[in-house]
């Protein structure tokens, strides 16, 4: 049996997927999360689910205590973390609707939390390895399910992620390609960082959902297009979560 936080993954709340649920309020240093955690049963493995912009969407990406909401996963002994998000395309291949299993990401955040370790002990100094972010073994299980459930998918990609919640100008988006991203979000960041310093596994499953603003032949990104798309395809993301944590050992 294992503890797995699960960050978004909206629909995985449906008490006829998670058994015996209950909401935990957890407090940290770092403060708290801003809805409670939705924690029950799936299978054999214990799941603690965190609504990363709160359960009605009510927290702009700038403002999530991403720091508390990590620290409350690693307090409840997660052992692994998956996360989903919603991304622009900054590639012609990575069409609407396609998942993403990212490998890489760049921070173009400037005004987060992005550590947990603000002060160092006598020579004692804490730098995190960030070379390979997302966990290979989570990748690994996220690739396979997306290719046994037959849903288009990406192996691999690079996510930037940018503070929000403006989207990007058109010279921006066309930088970010110049840049080797491939998709990009306003969450990853610092999330994974943090996690990485947590020490906790963590992988995200990312769904495209429009093309930012660097094509020219059609119109630029707005929220109604992304609410759109991700609510077409927001099951396949669910089935990939439900597929990977029945792998999980």
């Amino acid at each position: 049996m294992a503890n797995i936080g699960i960050i978004g993954g909206s629909g995985l709340d449906n008490p006829d997927i998670l058994h015996d649920s209950k909401d935990l309020q957890i407090t940290t240093s770092y403060g708290s999360t801003t809805s409670p955690v939705r924690t029950g049963t799936m299978g054999q493995h214990n799941i603690f689910l965190l609504a990363r912009h709160g359960r009605e969407h009510t927290v702009p990406p700038s403002q999530v205590n991403y720091r508390a909401k990590i620290e409350t996963l690693r307090l409840l002994g997660c052992e692994y973390i998956l996360a989903t998000t919603a991304v622009g395309s900054l590639r012609e291949e990575i069409g609407r609707g396609d998942l993403v299993v990212l490998d890489q990401f760049i921070d173009f955040t400037r005004h987060r939390s992005v550590t947990f370790h603000e002060s160092f002990a006598p020579h004692e100094p804490k730098h995190t390895p960030m070379a390979d972010p997302f966990s290979g073994y989570l990748r690994g299980l996220l690739n396979a399910s997306c290719a046994e459930l037959g849903i288009r998918h990406h192996k691999a990609g690079t996510v930037v992620t940018i503070e929000g919640p403006r989207f990007s100008t058109r010279a921006e988006s066309r930088m970010f390609r110049l840049w080797g991203a491939d998709v990009i979000n306003m969450s990853i960041a610092p999330e994974v960082i943090l996690a990485a310093e947590a020490g906790i596994p963590y992988a995200a499953v990312a769904m495209s959902t429009d093309y930012d603003c660097w094509k020219t032949d059609e119109a630029p990104v707005t929220w109604d297009e992304i609410l759109h798309i991700f609510r077409q395809n927001a099951q396949k993301v669910t089935d990939v979560l439900l597929a990977v944590i029945g792998k999980i050992s």
